[in-house]
């Protein structure tokens, strides 16, 4: 991948994480209803952040940022979901939800900064 700034790198490569989760989850657990809502939000993420530095106007980034966001938080979910349910083990949750919990200050700490410069 071309290297961009920290946000688009990170949600990337954790898009990446979440794709082959998906695989051994529907491979190896023959997990497909979970996984795929985790699929659908983790890729999300970095689609958004995408979309949000290609916006238009500051409103159209914030809103995008806003959305990433909300698909971090639902990937939490998702994750911790997989982990109490047993389909992940808590050594693979703990690995993951740190990558997204990570992800998630970035997000909100870009929230505040667009936000406040914008007021």
């Amino acid at each position: 991948m071309k290297e961009g700034n920290l946000i688009q790198v990170k949600t990337y490569l954790f898009a990446l994480r979440i794709v082959k989760l998906y695989r051994y989850l529907a491979d190896k657990k023959k997990e497909f209803v979970l996984s795929k809502q985790l699929l659908k939000s983790g890729t999300s993420i970095g689609a958004n952040v995408e979309e949000a530095i290609g916006g238009q106007t500051k409103r159209d980034f914030i809103s995008k940022i806003s959305i990433a966001y909300k698909e971090a938080r639902e990937t939490h979910y998702w994750i911790r979901l997989l982990r109490d349910s047993k389909f992940i083990t808590e050594k693979q949750a703990i690995s993951i939800l740190s990558d997204v919990e990570e992800i998630l200050k970035i997000l909100t700490s870009i929230q505040i900064t667009t936000k406040k410069d914008q007021g």
